[in-house]
């Protein structure tokens, strides 16, 4: 039965996806959607710039060096919309959104314990390994000067 709800909604493929402008189940999954949306913006715009840099230092016209990364940055926002609104990929994000509702998150109390417990032990553990490397160190030193 899911297989068959899964199968009706993911049907379009992507790319007839990218030539629309409508939003896949609009009240649905809408945190989880607007930070990964926000998260491949932020990546497609970091790229572009960064390509900008590399193409104003080599290439001569200004035009070609600001036109390049724009249109990519244009589609690259464009793609990035779309994508969170194919359905295949929206219903996934549902899905981790409402998953992530069900999770009972530790109170400010909890987590600083949880916490100091990581990092003692994290501690505990860096020091040991050091006496175990002084105390190794001094011993291979000790018997290569012997022989």
């Amino acid at each position: 039965m899911s297989r068959e709800i899964a199968g009706a909604s993911s049907g379009t493929p992507l790319l007839n996806e990218l030539f629309q402008a409508s939003v896949y189940k609009p009240n649905q999954g809408r945190v989880v959607r607007q930070l990964t949306v926000l998260a491949i913006w932020v990546i497609v715009a970091f790229g572009c710039w960064r390509l900008y840099s590399t193409l104003s230092g080599s290439i001569d016209n200004g035009y070609a060096a600001a036109g390049i990364p724009s249109a990519l940055l244009a589609i690259g926002l464009w793609f990035g919309y779309r994508l969170v609104n194919w359905p295949r990929f929206a219903d996934f994000l549902i899905a981790v959104e409402a998953e992530m509702n069900k999770v009972t998150w530790p109170s400010r109390g909890e987590l600083i314990r949880a916490s100091v417990v990581v990092v003692v032990t994290i501690a505990v553990l860096a020091i040991s390994l050091f006496l175990f490397d002084i105390f190794w160190q001094w011993f291979f030193s000790f018997f290569w000067t012997i022989s």
